[in-house]
């Protein structure tokens, strides 16, 4: 029954899936700035489930991360969800900016980035999906 739902709020909510960004399967979206740092933010479909954020818990600078365990918080007037770490790494830098306005996941999650690391194998993608990958996942 939830899948439906989830389904059915999918095919109601316009969705971007920008396809030069990589993707989790815990709705995370990453991108690599240079050879050695990344961004992750939490992507259009998550923010669009989890309705008006309100509130951001990331992981601190030096926190280290590992692929796919939680590393942070994000809460809306709906529900509060985990952030999902997109790769083995180390947090360089948080976006303060979304510390005092977390409001700026809703209106544009692909460039309200939450989070900077440096991955430990930039090469490893394994656990990333093209966006491709993800858009089957998710519909």
């Amino acid at each position: 029954m939830a899948k439906s739902k989830l389904t059915r709020n999918l095919q109601n909510h316009h969705m971007k899936l920008p396809a030069d960004l990589y993707y989790t399967p815990e709705h995370m979206w990453a991108r690599p700035i240079d050879n050695a740092r990344w961004q992750a933010g939490i992507t259009d479909y998550a923010q669009g489930m989890l309705g008006d954020v309100v509130f951001l818990e990331p992981p601190s600078p030096d926190t280290l991360l590992k692929s796919n365990q939680p590393c942070g918080l994000v809460e809306s007037v709906k529900t509060g969800s985990d952030l999902h770490a997109p790769m083995n790494g180390k947090v360089t830098l948080v976006n303060t900016d979304l510390l005092s306005a977390p409001e700026g996941i809703n209106d544009k999650p692909y460039d309200a980035w939450i989070f900077e690391f440096t991955p430990d194998n930039p090469q490893e993608l394994s656990g990333l999906l093209s966006a491709e990958d993800y858009k089957a996942l998710i519909g």
